[in-house]
């Protein structure tokens, strides 16, 4: 087997997804972070950031050179770069912080605006981890003493359901369930690491819709704020769905958007549709927005 240290042409271990949280005295639970995926290759000399799609991030984080002052060896952490605003995890502040590409600028934002690695599995130790069970995993990365840039993800033995009542009472994006004995499964999806989104869901108008390929309609919906029609995203639909000929015999309509104009074909919004959605950004779009039949 390659050595994961020298080469890293590999990604991170992914998730399947559980619509519903559950109790397991087989698993371990912990709060599921809004944020981006890395892979962070350190030593007391030099440090590596690399995402989930092996793209290097190092530059972005300067403020994440910090986490060589933990380390005495060769060690490759596993976890999630957090922004946080008003205390909860803000995706849309840290998508800000992806963008810049002005060196200064960067350096000026990670001063203003750290970032938080909450690292949550450890694969590397001077010697491969990935075949020792995640309690063993875990036991070996407690000895890490965190500062500012650098927090462990906290876990709850058990009660995945109380965890996820809990993160959605805070409005976060959910909960992730962890098998015990399970493996680090390299370039892999498996049901050892299972993630429950707290997953949001309200009723929209439909403004306006684009015919894609294979018959696939494209609705640009919206909501009424202050008697204005404001655009918050975009959802898909199939010949299947219930609303789909409705929409399509909606006579054609000036643009009722305050904020949005393209080139599609316009409805007065009287058609409302059910979206599931993870967040709503600062400017009220909605993040992962999916129609919801029925």
């Amino acid at each position: 087997m390659k050595n994961i240290w020298e080469d890293r042409n590999f990604s991170p271990m992914l998730l399947f997804e559980c619509e519903k949280p559950f109790n397991s005295s087989d698993y371990l639970f912990e709060v599921k972070f809004d944020g981006v995926r890395a892979l962070i290759f350190v030593n007391r000399n030099n440090i590596y950031i690399q995402s989930r799609n092996k793209k290097n991030l190092t530059s972005l984080f300067p403020e994440l050179c910090s986490i060589k002052n933990l380390v005495k060896n060769n060690v490759i952490f596993d976890g999630e770069i957090v922004s946080f605003k008003d205390g909860k995890p803000s995706f849309s502040e840290l998508a800000k912080r992806i963008r810049v590409k002005n060196k200064f600028r960067i350096i000026s934002l990670s001063e203003e605006e750290p970032v938080v690695f909450v690292v949550f599995d450890i694969l590397y130790e001077d010697k491969d981890l990935t075949k020792l069970p995640l309690v063993d995993r875990k036991r070996i990365l407690d000895k890490y003493r965190e500062n500012e840039n650098f927090i462990k993800s906290k876990v709850i033995d058990y009660e995945g359901v109380k965890l996820f009542n809990s993160v959605k009472k805070l409005g976060l994006e959910g909960i992730v369930a962890k098998y015990k004995n399970g493996i680090y499964h390299i370039n892999k999806r498996t049901d050892d690491f299972i993630k429950i989104k707290n997953i949001k869901c309200e009723e929209f108008l439909i403004g306006g819709y684009e015919l894609k390929k294979n018959d696939i309609l494209s609705l640009s919906i919206g909501e009424y704020v202050d008697e204005k029609f404001h655009f918050v995203g975009k959802v898909s639909i199939g010949k299947k769905v219930s609303i789909y000929e409705k929409v399509l015999k909606s006579r054609d309509s000036k643009n009722y958007f305050c904020d949005f104009s393209e080139d599609i074909f316009y409805v007065k919004p009287t058609l409302k549709c059910t979206v599931e959605y993870l967040e709503r950004t600062k400017n009220g779009y909605l993040r992962h927005p999916v129609f919801r039949n029925g």
